[in-house]
């Protein structure tokens, strides 16, 4: 079992209220957010007038067919990508409004990105590739990053492993090393992309076990998956079809959905 998260939260000692201040109700919130790409031969509308909004503590999973847009609605949550026409705030900022320099920098605060292929700098061992965060975003000093690091490798149980090389430990272990790298500067955001796409069924279900319990600790977790089986944790189910989202209250597997505009 995944030990219980605790302690260090340095960079989270916020008010209750606090991405409640200019206006803001949610901490996501997207507002006719539309994302179109343009070639000379056709218009492609990936996302079509996306109205979402996500309170803090959330587990949401977001499914859908390959195509669908779910890595392009991540994005605009996370400012990797922006939007055609439309407004996101996320965690009091307005993300859209953002420059390159501007949300590189925000981003390595507030969100925690996971992804299906670990992306871990296989040169780099274990400790230091979860202190990578710290170190772009000089959250913490050397000493102190180290520290935290190996707090967070212990609460995944992996701090006996963590002056190994990523390839000298197995694909489900390298995806906890993925999800304490995803936390080391505290982010009240865990975005996971696929993150158990490459995993064994019992190894996934001990990765969908960590997002629960990081929850209960007070994280918000969206996590985007094709395997609806994956999403019986999370408390609010988004589908996307066609750009649009459809979304099933719960997470029971006869809810009837309804489009959300």
């Amino acid at each position: 079992m995944i030990r219980r998260w605790s302690g260090q939260n340095r960079l989270m000692k916020r008010a209750p209220n606090d991405f409640h201040r200019n206006g803001y109700k949610y901490l996501i919130e997207l507002r006719h957010v539309v994302k179109a790409y343009e070639s000379v031969a056709e218009k492609l509308t990936v996302l079509r007038d996306i109205n979402l909004q996500v309170d803090a503590g959330e587990f949401v999973a977001v499914v859908g067919k390959s195509g669908s847009g779910k890595t392009t609605l991540t994005n605009m949550i996370t400012g990797i990508d922006r939007p055609t026409s439309g407004e996101i705030v996320v965690a009091n900022t307005p993300v859209h409004r953002l420059t390159e320099g501007q949300v590189t920098a925000w981003r390595g605060r507030h969100i925690g990105l996971v992804f299906q292929f670990y992306q871990l700098l296989p040169t780099l061992t274990v400790v230091e590739n979860v202190m990578l965060p710290m170190d772009f975003c000089h959250t913490y000093s050397v000493h102190e990053g180290f520290k935290r690091a190996m707090h967070l490798l212990d609460q995944v149980e992996l701090a006996g492993h963590a002056h190994k090389l990523p390839s000298a430990v197995s694909g489900g272990e390298q995806q906890r090393v993925a999800i304490a790298r995803a936390l080391a500067n505290d982010p009240p955001i865990v975005i996971a992309d696929e993150p158990t796409g490459n995993l064994d069924s019992q190894t996934a279900e001990t990765i969908i076990q960590l997002f629960a319990s990081l929850v209960k600790q007070g994280k918000t977790v969206l996590l985007v998956t094709h395997d609806i089986d994956l999403t019986r944790r999370a408390a609010r189910i988004l589908t996307l079809i066609d750009g649009k989202i459809v979304e099933g209250l719960e997470s029971s597997r006869t809810a009837r959905y309804h489009f959300v505009s």
